[in-house]
């Protein structure tokens, strides 16, 4: 079973970047899928990307795609999401989660079984 801390997050202003980090300990990090989510106050929690075991396929929600990348170090068990260009309406709680897939699979976004605790973003305009 792995777990997963989330770091990173923060006060910016609108514009700014911000690198937010998922750290994994107690499993084979390099068996799972790993993806980003975020909840704001009054919402539903939404997908944000994703990426697949080895780091080479990834997936985006339309509301970040060219904004945000997502990547993997399985060597440091972490993965990175590189949030710019932040617009207040970035501001949520952001969870990390893991999914035990295949090789080249990223997770549906239904299929995670790990999640994080979260991290804070705020973007102010």
């Amino acid at each position: 079973q792995v777990q997963l801390v989330e770091s990173g997050g923060g006060l910016v202003q609108a514009g700014d970047s911000l690198r937010l980090s998922c750290a994994a300990s107690g499993g084979s990090f390099s068996d799972y899928g790993v993806g980003w989510f975020r909840q704001a106050p009054g919402k539903e929690r939404e997908f944000v990307a994703a990426v697949n075991r080895s780091g080479g396929r990834r997936d985006y929600s339309e509301s970040v795609k060219g904004r945000f990348t997502i990547s993997r170090d399985n060597a440091k068990n972490t993965v990175y999401l590189q949030m710019n260009s932040l617009k207040p309406e970035d501001t949520a709680v952001y969870f990390c989660a893991a999914a035990f897939t295949r090789w080249n699979e990223v997770p549906r976004r239904n299929q995670y079984d790990y999640w994080g605790q979260g991290t804070q973003v705020t973007v102010s305009s």
